[in-house]
């Protein structure tokens, strides 16, 4: 993840100021995985074409508003913040939420494997686990998403999500908290 520099000034500079595209290049370069992972963090390991959509778009609008960017906030915070918005737009979209699976749907699945019933529990330990997943607010799935599927660590978090890494640290405690809560509610104490 890139660290606020005096490049990403100097490039922002060249842009905004001088209208030169190499700078806004190296800006998407810099920027472009930060915000991949950002928008899936948010839409869910699922959605990668769509996170990838979210990324291009979010290029299209710091180019539209970098005018408008004076610096008091550091660059990446703000491109941060702007995918983090525009991936709760899309995924607020009707067509992109995951579809309800009745059990008996789940329970119909052939397998060939030498223990579908365990197959059978783990699948709906799955489902209950990202149904309780989408009941998170947006920051607490994404810290959760970012740091148990993605890898990313807590300082890493911290500075795609624009907070401090105590406030990770506690988000990823609250999600956690709230996700034990909701799937013992479920009777999935074992999950």
């Amino acid at each position: 993840m890139p660290h606020e520099t005096a490049l990403d000034i100097e490039l922002v500079s060249a842009y905004r100021d001088r209208g030169d595209p190499g700078a806004f290049t190296e800006l998407v370069r810099r920027y472009r995985e930060p915000v991949f992972r950002v928008a899936v963090s948010i839409l869910g390991p699922h959605f990668a074409a769509e996170a990838e959509e979210v990324a291009q778009e979010v290029f299209i609008r710091v180019h539209h508003a970098i005018a408008s960017f004076r610096g008091e906030a550091q660059f990446s915070s703000w491109v941060y913040r702007i995918a983090f918005n525009q991936a709760i737009n899309v995924k607020q979209r009707a067509r992109y939420r995951t579809p309800h699976l009745r059990e008996d749907v789940l329970a119909a699945s052939a397998s060939n494997a030498p223990d579908p019933l365990r197959q059978f529990e783990e699948a709906t330990q799955r489902k209950a686990l990202m149904d309780c997943m989408e009941d998170l607010p947006e920051i607490y799935q994404a810290a959760v998403r970012l740091h148990y599927w993605m890898g990313a660590g807590v300082d890493e978090i911290a500075g795609l999500l624009g907070v401090a890494p105590g406030t990770v640290k506690s988000y990823l405690h609250r999600a956690r908290g709230l996700l034990h809560e909701m799937l013992n509610e479920r009777g999935m104490r074992n999950v």
